[in-house]
């Protein structure tokens, strides 16, 4: 049940098409490799599994015209990941078109919440 104490949260997806989105999951995905330069730490700080962590990689590299994460494999040298100049670009983008929603909604999300029921549970 919805607590009306919470602060609301704010969550925008971005949908181009049917299976192309960019989301907040996505972004925190991009953020925690370009942090920790490697797609499976990155995966493991969301709770994410490997696999998980790489289908998002891939399908975010698929779905602009630039890659958004360059991987080297593991090794003797060790492997990695970094954003590209176009992840850093739409991550960039993504967080300021939130930001933007944001504030342009902030008055209605507070109207929003202030109609929430005040007892928990609804009893």
């Amino acid at each position: 049940m919805t607590d009306p104490s919470a602060p609301p949260r704010f969550r925008l997806r971005v949908v181009f098409g049917p299976e192309d989105w960019m989301g907040p999951g996505k972004a925190e995905l991009l953020e925690h490799i370009a942090q920790s330069g490697s797609i499976s730490a990155a995966g493991r700080e969301m709770g994410m599994s490997y696999k998980r962590a790489w289908q998002l990689v891939e399908a975010m590299n698929e779905m602009f015209r630039e890659p958004l994460v360059h991987s080297s494999r593991g090794g003797a040298h060790g492997g990695g990941a970094v954003l590209t100049p176009a992840g850093l670009a739409v991550l960039e983008e993504y967080r300021g078109l939130e930001d933007t929603a944001r504030r342009a909604g902030a008055a209605h999300i507070e109207r929003l919440h202030s109609m929430l029921r005040d007892i928990p549970d609804g009893k």
